[in-house]
């Protein structure tokens, strides 16, 4: 049987053993958005010297049908429209609630975590390396 100081001290370090874990893994997710926003940023670059203009970027409802406005200027890094970047380097997820104020006055889709690997963990498998869509995108541009 443990004794009672046992028992603090092992919730203690089981606790802090997590949050270590917590702070590396946050870490790690920062310092790969940073390395995508770099990515996104060239790719920008690339793209307006390319004469790819941006569009005005439509999200779509997590239900229902349709397009909403957002506001947003960018470019779809993908030909469903899903993903795209804005001229600043920030990555979006383009679906968003589809309420009834959505619809009346737009969506603001908040920028996400860029990651190096769009798709990863997704049930469908389909995931892409950042860089490649990037380049698709700069290849094959979207139609507007």
């Amino acid at each position: 049987m443990r004794a009672e100081g046992d028992e603090q001290d092992w919730s203690r370090h089981r606790r802090e053993a997590f949050e270590v874990k917590e702070q590396a893994i946050r870490a790690a997710r920062w310092q790969e958005h940073e390395q995508a926003t770099a990515m996104i940023r060239e790719a920008v670059d690339r793209f307006q010297a390319a004469g790819i203009s941006p569009v005005a970027l439509r999200a779509r409802p997590f239900q229902g049908g349709g397009t909403l406005r957002t506001g947003l200027v960018g470019w779809y890094l993908k030909k469903d429209r899903s993903l795209a970047v804005d001229a600043d380097g920030h990555y979006y997820v383009m679906r968003v609630d589809g309420g009834l104020r959505s619809r009346l006055r737009g969506a603001a889709p908040a920028p996400s975590y860029a990651p190096l690997i769009v798709g990863r963990g997704g049930r469908d498998g389909d995931s892409f390396r950042l860089e490649e869509l990037l380049e698709m995108r700069l290849q094959d541009p979207v139609p507007a």
